[in-house]
Order: C-alpha cells, then sequence, then structure tokens
C-alpha cells in the first residue's frame, strides 16, 4: 500500500529530473507526457493549440457520474480541463433525455497533463477535446473489465457516404445539443452524417455550422471546445467558414462516391517532407513547467 502511495511521487520527481537535462529539450515529448500518472499541481490552463501544447492543472473526470461512464481507463485519458468537464456533465445528461439513452460513453479526453500522446491521436493535447461514443448506452454500472472490451458501434454505410441503420434520431439530437452549446468550436463526425443531419434538421441550422466532416469518427464524435475566455497561451483554432457547411459536406460524399482520378505526381516537386517528431523544445515553454511541477 505504501508502494502505491508513493507511485506518483516518484513519477513526479523522475519528470522534474528530465525536465531539467539538456537532452530533455529533444527527447520526444509523447514520451514525458506519457508517462505522467497524474496531473500538474497548478491552476488549470491550456497552454499552446489542440496539437501542439499541454495541459496544468488538469482534472480526471471521475470514472462513473449520473449520466457517464469513462471507457478504456487502462489509457488513463480521462482528464481535462475543468470546462471540458463541466461541458460532459451538461451534454451527458441532455443525452439521458434522449429515448434508449442513460447517457454518455466517453472516450478519450486528454493525458494527465496533456501532451501529445504515446498512440492514437495528434490532437487532444490541451484538455479540451473528448470522444462521445456513438454507442447508446443501456447502463451505466461497467466495471473496469467490461469497459476495455466493450466496443462502440459504427454508423457508417459505403465507407462513410451515408448512415447505417444504427443511425437514430437521438444521435441528431445529442450532436445538435453539444454543437449548439456555446463553448464548443467544431465537431467532428463523418460525412454521411452530416449530410443527413442536413436533411433532417428542419428548424434553426446554425448549430450545424460546427459540424464538420472528417474521415473516420464514425464510432464517436469528436467534440472540441474554444480556449477559455481570456486564457493566455492558449490558440484557438479558426472559426468554420460561414453557413451551414452542408453543400461541403456533399462535396465530401460526392468524392466517396465517386473518387477523383489521383493527380500524376512531378518528378521535379521536392519530396514529401516527413512529419516532425513533437520534443519538449517544439512545445509552448509553459510545458517545461508543467512536467516539472509535482
Amino acid at each position: 500500500m505504501i508502494i502505491e502511495q508513493l507511485k506518483p511521487l516518484a513519477m513526479g520527481l523522475t519528470l522534474l529530473a528530465l525536465a531539467a537535462t539538456s537532452t530533455m529539450a529533444e527527447t520526444p515529448a509523447k514520451q514525458v507526457f506519457g508517462a505522467a500518472q497524474t496531473g500538474s499541481d497548478q491552476r488549470a490552463r491550456a497552454y499552446g493549440s489542440y496539437a501542439n501544447g499541454c495541459l496544468a492543472g488538469g482534472v480526471q473526470l471521475p470514472e462513473t457520474g449520473p449520466t457517464w461512464q469513462a471507457m478504456r481507463l487502462s489509457r488513463n485519458r480521462n482528464w481535462g480541463h475543468p470546462h471540458l468537464i463541466k461541458f460532459i456533465e451538461r451534454l451527458s445528461a441532455r443525452a439521458a433525455k434522449q429515448p434508449g439513452w442513460q447517457g454518455l460513453y466517453i472516450g478519450d479526453m486528454s493525458q494527465p497533463r496533456g501532451g501529445p500522446m504515446l498512440s492514437g491521436h495528434r490532437s487532444h493535447q490541451i484538455g479540451l477535446d473528448v470522444d462521445v461514443w456513438m454507442l447508446p448506452p443501456n447502463r451505466l454500472n461497467l466495471g473496469r473489465q467490461a469497459r476495455e472490451n466493450l466496443s462502440s458501434i459504427s454508423m457508417r454505410r459505403a465507407n462513410g457516404a451515408y448512415t447505417n441503420s444504427s443511425w437514430t434520431r437521438a444521435h441528431h439530437e445529442i450532436l445538435k445539443a453539444a454543437a449548439s452549446d456555446p463553448d464548443v468550436a467544431r465537431i467532428f463526425v463523418f460525412p454521411g452524417a452530416k449530410v443527413q443531419m442536413c436533411k433532417d434538421e428542419k428548424g434553426d441550422r446554425k448549430w450545424l455550422r460546427k459540424i464538420r466532416p472528417w474521415w473516420g469518427h464514425h464510432y464517436h464524435f469528436h467534440v472540441r471546445l474554444k480556449c477559455p475566455k481570456g486564457a493566455r497561451g492558449c490558440v484557438n483554432q479558426d472559426l468554420p467558414p460561414a453557413g451551414d457547411g452542408c453543400a461541403d459536406a456533399q462535396n465530401w460524399v460526392n468524392d466517396i462516391l465517386d473518387p477523383p482520378p489521383p493527380q500524376p505526381r512531378d518528378p521535379n516537386a521536392p519530396a514529401p517532407t516527413p512529419r516532425r517528431e513533437l520534443t519538449l523544445s517544439s512545445l509552448p515553454k509553459q510545458c517545461a513547467g508543467v512536467l516539472s511541477s509535482q
């Protein structure tokens, strides 16, 4: 028991020692942020951008709440800025009012101190992103092992050009509730879902602007919050293009159904530049302090 209690302290000292070394600056950031097991003892701050930043004072979403359950607990990615925790509470309560939904199953949020992950997402680095499963929860008392083994369900048909028979009006209403929240910047979902929502929505269509088509995102939808008001050091993504975005989503679907011919590569063009590995030196300067904080 004593050893287990000392583990977080030992990890904090290890990160502190690493942050003090000159070679730390060029160490892959995913290694050190992926090693952090607890949030930093700091005031909550999101530093940098969604795909190049870190999280100070991260808060862990309780594993189970009145209208949610955090899934895949072994990943330790149920951390976020307090704004994200409050958003999940609000949205899951709205979802619980839909027929057949007791709330929400919550997928990846951020690591305890944000930053790049050892596997998976490029974003989710500043505690303002969350993946919400498409699977309607019919129970909220799953054990840890069940949360590792249960999978969400796909909503797509024809490689994402259309929704399948699992798509319901409740999915539409939950996404609408999320997009209507003033703290939300964007929501990513597969193209066929956006097109279906555009067809089905007969009321106010302003919220559709925030729903953006993106590859994958048929087992879950990805919600991205705006930087908290007045936050220093947090970089918002550009606003979505004006309008409801329905024509753009239809273009995505058209390209899925009738892919454009591949463009021949110019033999004189330079070779593509490999994606650069994020290091501590490439993150905002505050991230070194986030790592070294106890």
